[in-house]
């Protein structure tokens, strides 16, 4: 679990690096505008950015839960099928086991 832990958080960090890197080359664009204004546009795209990975890896979160519910909700019919067979395989086996018996008395 603490892998996957420090995994998200580096794939993260170069999430923010990406936008970060982005949004510099987007605000770039307007060398005429003042630094300070492209710093404001920078700070922007890298903001609008992140809310949307953020956005990305919160609804394949909640997928995967969904997806993990379902199959665990799947796998209890199965067992609980393959327990029901079994067990009246069990009861057959036992009743033809018993019944010679039963039949010579």
């Amino acid at each position: 679990m603490e892998f996957a832990r420090i995994e998200g958080f580096l794939a993260w960090e170069a999430e923010v690096a990406a936008a970060e890197r982005d949004a510099r080359a987007f605000a770039g664009q307007f060398a005429w505008l003042p630094a300070a204004e492209r710093e404001s546009i920078e700070q922007a795209y890298t903001a609008d950015r992140l809310r949307y990975a953020e956005e990305v890896v919160d609804r394949a979160v909640e997928r995967c839960r969904r997806l993990a519910a379902r199959y665990r909700s799947e796998c209890h019919r199965i067992c609980t099928r393959w327990a029901a067979l079994c067990l009246s395989v069990t009861l057959a086996v036992a009743l033809f086991a018993v019944a010679p018996a039963v039949l010579r008395n």
